[in-house]
């Protein structure tokens, strides 16, 4: 009769193939990682069958290792969700909590925020990190990750809720308008220099809204590319190109006339701040307080 198999084990594997490396999932579960591999070695051994593939650079599932994985991953959720239903009403929220946001806008406009969090929940160790990786940080040891992004966001295995939508708007100097023709169509910005990102909402192209909530995609000329929305409202001050902005940011510009709205036949995609999250049944009760804490906060803010 074969041996049952240890549930430890089979978080082990899980979290591997969710951290997509043994290194990450030993970080993960806080675990040496030359443990990480012989129990997955044992347990592919018990199987009688590969769950990895491994080389010096990479590790993938097998098409075994996906069924088994598909299989696994909602009953661990559901013993995770039974355990912390079981003792979060009597389960402070504590422990290390690993957030990201974005750099330069980050910390101006959520520093305080996080300041007040640490204040209120004191047994919480918060570790703050900025960076410009979106979802992508998900991977590398951030629990919750502030994200700005435009359009449609990409196809990733995480959970994303919206904290707010910050309309937005093409303006362009009136000195550029003045060396280039007013565009009254989309598809007249791909002669015109515009104002782009680098890395910054993943360096896509601008993208407007269109009929039935999709996005159409303009690949613009883009002469000067930053990561930094003040030094893209800079640029377009001093008539570097047109650019597309909050209307919070533009709006003292467009009263004084330094900047003009450009209309078009459509209108730009908002910007969107949202909490990323990995995609699971439960969250750590830091997590969530986190979590919770900002919609409060944002909720709060419109209220006033």
């Amino acid at each position: 009769m074969r041996s049952k198999i240890d549930l430890n084990v089979l978080r082990v594997f899980v979290t591997v193939a969710e951290k997509g490396s043994f290194i990450g999932g030993a970080r993960a579960l806080n675990m040496p990682a030359s443990n990480v591999s012989r129990q997955i070695s044992q347990l592919e051994e018990r199987l009688g069958m590969r769950l990895l593939q491994r080389s010096t650079r990479h590790m993938k599932l097998t098409d075994a290792g996906q069924m088994f994985f598909d299989s696994m991953r909602p009953l661990l959720d559901s013993v995770n969700e039974t355990e912390a239903r079981l003792s979060h009403a009597k389960t402070e929220p504590e422990g290390l909590l690993r957030v990201c946001l974005p750099s330069g806008v980050g910390p101006v406009v959520f520093g305080n925020l996080l300041a007040d969090f640490a204040l209120r929940y004191p047994k919480i160790e918060l570790h703050c990190l900025t960076n410009l990786q979106g979802a992508d940080a998900l991977w590398e040891d951030c629990d919750v990750v502030i994200d700005i992004s435009r359009g449609a966001r990409a196809s990733s295995d995480v959970i994303a809720q919206q904290l707010v939508l910050l309309p937005c708007q093409i303006v362009a100097a009136p000195t550029l308008l003045q060396r280039f023709p007013r565009p009254t169509h989309t598809e007249q910005l791909l002669a015109l220099p515009c104002i782009t990102t680098v890395s910054a909402l993943q360096g896509q192209a601008w993208q407007f809204l269109t009929t039935g909530k999709g996005f159409r995609h303009i690949n613009v000329t883009s002469p000067f590319r930053v990561d930094s929305g003040e030094m893209a409202l800079q640029a377009a001050l001093k008539g570097v190109g047109f650019a597309i902005l909050s209307a919070q940011a533009c709006e003292p510009y467009i009263r004084d006339g330094r900047l003009e709205v450009i209309e078009l036949d459509l209108v730009p995609a908002p910007l969107e701040i949202a909490l990323l999250y990995q995609e699971r049944s439960f969250l750590p009760a830091r997590s969530r307080a986190f979590i919770d804490f900002l919609q409060e906060a944002v909720r709060n803010h419109r209220e006033k």
